[in-house]
């Protein structure tokens, strides 16, 4: 049997996934890429913008008509919001809601332990699935089954810390998919990272929906960190998207230890006060100005990210020009630009004034030059820095890859010894383009 995966969207679509590779793998079920011949297509949606779910329809139909004697799960967050739309893709497609997302990884071992038929496969696949998610518990706890034993597409490995979101942001889908904020107990989040250290993982992703609303008994998300900083070692700690309102100087003195990544991406979405009003954003301008002041304090230039949406209904050249403007004067390092995307059955679908997409098109290229600009300036600052970079992969020339602490990919140059992907080396950065470096191998950390 082979199974093959394709995954859309965040990198807690990501950890599941990886989840559910580990357990077909441990039941013998041989794991292909989706490229190739495969028994089950396994893809798990977003429902973030409109293109995510173009894609997610388009991979769902190739593989059903393309392999139409092969087996298409379908889950995510896309399935969750539209699942009829889903099925009609094929007659050999079924699906799977978030709330039973986690069946999958018991599916594995059902599938591994008998030699079915292709014929066979998706009858019986449907009738197993029926009956366990008619007896599904639906418990907030399975969110967190996604455990997975290696990490078979990243060296470093990822922990899934928080699921759903109490937000009501007016453009989010993902917040009606996933539902409320729900976080994973803190003494399992310590025995899960100290069992991925043991395995000799030298980077920890801690990742969820919105992680900022982690809360478990009396702890928020710094409580958290400095629970792991003095329970675990052996590791450095990155973070996905925070929030820019949950940046207070106290956090920040957190975040400042030598072990946590200089690697911040903020969720920032616009430079102006009107505009992250009517998106329903619980921070101003000035919040987002006052936790960039606070990270820089505490890290030596950092790089830090921002998600930045352009064409928000209402939003007009003034708008705009606080976005660019907030890009530039905070120098962030790169800024995520997103087309506005209207969501169904969120608040901004029915906005108005809607700005036409060919404007859009071209605000949004606006602040990706400003981007580039502010990019280009961290790259000027950083040349002949050293680095910590974890090894990723060898190219065709038998050159290493890897990450650095800021997240910046970089080619290495100078190894002459015998590495391992995961294996963690300082080098120093010779040159930096866009999204990418090469850097000087000086020693293994």
């Amino acid at each position: 049997m082979k199974a093959a995966f394709f995954t859309l969207g965040c990198k807690l679509n990501q950890v599941e996934t990886e989840a559910l590779v580990s357990a077909f793998n441990e039941q013998g079920v041989s794991i292909v890429s989706p490229e190739n011949e495969a028994d089950i297509y396994v893809v798990n949606t977003c429902t973030v913008t409109s293109k995510s779910e173009q894609k997610a329809r388009r991979m769902i139909r190739k593989f059903s008509r393309e392999k139409n004697s092969s087996l298409v799960i379908a889950t995510g967050c896309y399935v969750q919001m539209e699942e009829e739309e889903v099925l009609s893709l094929g007659d050999n497609v079924v699906t799977v809601s978030l709330d039973d997302k986690d069946t999958i990884l018991d599916l594995a071992a059902f599938i591994g332990s008998y030699n079915f038929s292709l014929d066979e496969l998706k009858s019986r696949t449907i009738h197993w699935l029926q009956e366990h998610l008619s007896s599904s518990t639906g418990d907030d706890s399975d969110r967190f089954r996604y455990s997975p034993a290696d990490f078979n597409f990243h060296s470093r490995a990822f922990l899934k810390i928080q699921d759903g979101c109490d937000n009501q942001c007016a453009y989010c889908r993902v917040t009606i998919a996933r539902g409320a904020s729900v976080s994973l107990n803190a003494d399992e989040i310590i025995k899960r990272l100290n069992n991925l250290s043991s395995k000799g993982y030298r980077e920890i992703v801690l990742t969820g929906i919105n992680i900022d609303s982690y809360q478990s008994e009396n702890l928020d998300l710094g409580g958290l960190l400095e629970r792991i900083l003095n329970e675990t070692s052996g590791f450095r700690i990155r973070l996905s998207s925070l929030e820019p309102d949950t940046l207070t100087e106290q956090m920040c003195e957190v975040l400042a230890h030598k072990r946590i990544c200089p690697h911040f991406h903020l969720s920032v979405q616009s430079g102006s006060d009107k505009v992250l009003k009517l998106m329903k954003r619980h921070y101003n301008s000035e919040t987002i100005r006052n936790a960039v002041k606070q990270l820089r304090l505490v890290k030596d230039d950092p790089f830090i990210a921002a998600d930045i949406i352009a064409g928000f209904p209402g939003e007009t050249e003034d708008d705009l020009a606080e976005s660019m403007k907030i890009i530039t004067e905070l120098n962030f390092a790169r800024a995520h630009v997103f087309p506005f995307s209207p969501r169904p059955g969120t608040e901004a679908f029915d906005m108005t004034p809607k700005v036409p997409e060919r404007v859009t098109a071209v605000r949004a290229g606006k602040l990706r030059q400003a981007s580039k600009k502010s990019y280009e300036s961290y790259v000027s600052r950083s040349i002949g820095k050293e680095v910590e970079i974890l090894l990723e992969h060898r190219d065709e020339q038998d050159l290493w890859h890897g990450f650095s602490e800021s997240y910046v990919r970089f080619r290495i140059t100078g190894i002459e010894e015998k590495f391992h992907s995961g294996e963690m080396v300082i080098c120093k950065i010779d040159s930096l383009s866009e999204g990418s470096g090469t850097a000087v191998f000086l020693k293994k950390l």
